[in-house]
């Protein structure tokens, strides 16, 4: 049994869809379970439209609901056979329906709330598992319809929920594995419902976490995640094309590149994964025949000291000085209380005696943390700062990695530097002006000569 999740650029359109079903149907003899994220950009627009309702906008979230039923309308009619379009209909027409009631809710209300967001987030996925569900009967696909909120149970911590493993892995193996034996199941990501039965959402980029909890829920030999590229690169190819292929890589360094700004996996992926030690593979629906990038607990050494370099836009600097608190103790627990208090994370830390450098990526209560620190030390921000980070397990083997990084990036100027606690990664923190030569500068440097048992 395995698990394939399809990403919304898997699912955009009706071309991709049937591209879906070609890529499940030959991979039929081992009991897939099928979980698909939204079409294209709809959560992105049931978002969207939420904010027109609750501005009051009736002629504008009226048209995008319009627009959104027209898209899903059209795309679905040419993967569903004729003999079940008027069965998509009264679907679409019941989900619309319950749709606009809730969007004209919250125009009256004229407030969006976490509880809100969740469920007009909801049909992005609600939708789209339906609408693959009878295209893959269309293509010779024999499968069956789960709806994800029946079978992933979660807390009440609405838009950034957190699975009860234990209730849901019971339902998944009770309900889903069964299923599994003899159909294709098909199943929304990034949904599920609290233990009341209240729609809630894991987060965006919960479709990779809904497929790793579905995965160590049926224990699964294996779990897929289908996206549009060809696996994790040796570079974050927005900052810099021509990267290499990773071919295999562990746990621990690819929770590392998620976490520092690698967009082809979600961050929280990992964790029922590495529990139940399955394997996770990062494949391209548009490629299939690559075989991607595969994630294990422990992964070949190789040659190498780096794997992948990771970077992270748009991060703000925050320093922290007080010669007061030279020899004190609670100088660093003043601080992160003040962050917690505004549930502000922070990325990387750096710290001596009476100085803390730190780096934050949401700046919404920016202005307030810093009016309270200010009352016990200087502090300072910098703006359109960037996060570049060298991941490998090799790096805590090999000598002279930070020098040889360092010496690569010549004149630009490093405003932070972190060794990470888990001896995994080299960070540093640069303008973002910078990012670019940065990453081709500590490319050229630490993949001149490639392994071939790690890397394409």
């Amino acid at each position: 049994m395995i698990v394939m999740k399809f990403g919304g650029t898997s699912v955009e359109s009706a071309v991709a869809i049937e591209r879906v079903a070609n890529i499940v149907k030959a991979r039929l003899d081992r009991h897939p379970i099928v979980v698909v994220s939204a079409m294209g950009k709809t959560t992105n627009k049931l978002q969207a439209l939420a904010q027109a309702a609750i501005a009051g906008d009736r002629d504008q979230y009226i048209r995008q609901l319009h627009d959104l039923r027209d898209f899903h309308s059209r795309e679905a009619r040419q993967v569903v056979p004729l003999d079940q379009r008027a069965e998509l209909d009264r679907v679409l027409d019941e989900q619309f329906q319950e749709m606009t009631e809730l969007v004209k809710g919250l125009a009256v209300l004229g407030e969006l709330t976490p509880r809100s967001i969740d469920a007009i987030s909801s049909y992005g996925e609600r939708l789209s598992s339906y609408v693959v569900s009878l295209a893959f009967e269309h293509y010779g696909v024999p499968c069956v319809h789960v709806d994800s909120r029946k079978v992933i149970v979660t807390d009440g911590r609405h838009t950034q929920a957190a699975p009860i493993f234990d209730e849901t892995y019971k339902r998944l193996m009770a309900t889903v594995a069964p299923l599994a034996a003899n159909k294709v199941v098909v199943m929304g990501g990034f949904i599920g419902s609290t233990e009341a039965g209240v729609t809630s959402t894991l987060g965006r980029g919960g479709s990779d976490f809904t497929a790793s909890i579905v995965g160590a829920g049926v224990h699964a030999e294996e779990i897929q995640i289908w996206t549009d590229v060809d696996g994790m690169l040796t570079a974050d190819p927005t900052v810099m094309p021509g990267g290499h292929r990773v071919k295999i890589i562990s746990f621990a360094e690819a929770a590392e590149l998620a976490y520092f700004g690698a967009k082809v996996l979600h961050p929280a992926t990992v964790i029922p994964a590495v529990e139940r030690n399955i394997p996770v593979l990062i494949l391209n629906s548009r490629r299939p025949d690559v075989p991607g990038t595969r994630i294990v607990a422990e992964a070949i050494k190789g040659v190498n000291p780096v794997k992948s370099i990771a970077c992270k836009k748009k991060i703000t600097l925050v320093n922290i000085q007080s010669t007061r608190m030279f020899m004190a103790h609670g100088f660093l627990r003043r601080i992160f209380e003040i962050f917690d208090r505004y549930e502000t994370p922070v990325d990387m830390i750096s710290t001596s005696e009476v100085s803390v450098s730190l780096t934050i990526d949401n700046t919404a209560q920016l202005d307030r943390i810093v009016e309270e620190i200010s009352a016990f030390s200087d502090v300072t921000t910098e703006p359109d700062q960037a996060i570049v980070c060298l991941v490998g397990e090799n790096i805590r083997y090999t000598p002279g990695v930070a020098a040889r990084a360092f010496s690569s990036l010549g004149t630009i100027n490093i405003r932070m530097i972190s060794q990470g606690a888990s001896l995994l990664n080299i960070g540093f923190v640069i303008a973002e002006k910078d990012l670019r030569d940065a990453v081709a500068a500590l490319h050229t440097e630490f993949f001149r000569d490639l392994d071939p048992e790690v890397f394409e």
